[in-house]
């Protein structure tokens, strides 16, 4: 199976968007502020943007808590054409250890990591129908560890269960991982040598 370029496909939908002088609303769901930060500046000026942290897969809740804080930072003081709002998700952790459970030993990356994509993307497409925004997205699929083909495919999925139009997109692409790092710096954020859960967590310090 070919792999898509979903940098192409975000470029389609923003050309629209600019030749029809729209602001449409996107619901962004972020893991963290130094994955957001690039994403926020790209698409700051083609949308309305409200981040939605949504993330019951990390741990310890301290973790959870000090990852929010950098967010509220950061869009605090990244200079953005248009006003970007802030959500808070709830945080349950055991909520994360039941969608994954049977999956604990999985290779990370992998199935467990698959679904805790679904997990998260698929509180934001609620989300956004509930409010009434026109896309919904998320921060992810700028890592170079995270599988951004299956993160659309998910996508997808969700925009035609939910009814809500998903943004495709690859921030690594066109060195978006190397300006997040590059912001990250600027700003002086906070970056964690692990996704979040307490199995990424085991195998970055083994």
């Amino acid at each position: 199976m070919n792999k898509i370029n979903y940098q192409k496909e975000t470029d389609k939908i923003i050309n629209r968007i600019t030749e029809q002088g729209t602001l449409p609303k996107l619901m962004l769901h972020s893991c963290c502020a130094p994955c957001s930060s690039y994403t926020l500046e790209y698409l700051s000026d083609y949308f309305d943007i409200t981040v939605f942290y949504f993330n019951p897969n990390i741990s310890p809740k301290s973790e959870f808590e000090k990852r929010f804080e950098e967010q509220k930072r950061l869009i605090a003081n990244l200079p953005v054409k248009n006003e970007i709002k802030l959500v808070r998700g709830a945080y349950d952790y055991g909520e994360f250890l039941s969608a994954v459970k049977g999956y604990e030993n999985a290779h990370e990356g992998g199935e467990r990591c698959f679904i805790c994509y679904r997990l998260r993307l698929e509180k934001a497409a609620q989300i956004a129908v509930e409010n009434g925004f026109d896309y919904f997205c998320t921060t992810l699929s700028i890592s170079p560890l995270k599988n951004s083909q299956k993160i659309n495919e998910i996508g997808f999925e969700l925009a035609e269960k939910y009814g809500v139009k998903w943004l495709p997109s690859d921030f690594k692409k066109r060195e978006g991982y190397k300006r997040s790092i590059e912001l990250s710096r600027e700003y002086d954020l906070y970056r964690q040598n692990f996704c979040g859960c307490v199995f990424s967590r085991t195998q970055a310090e083994n």
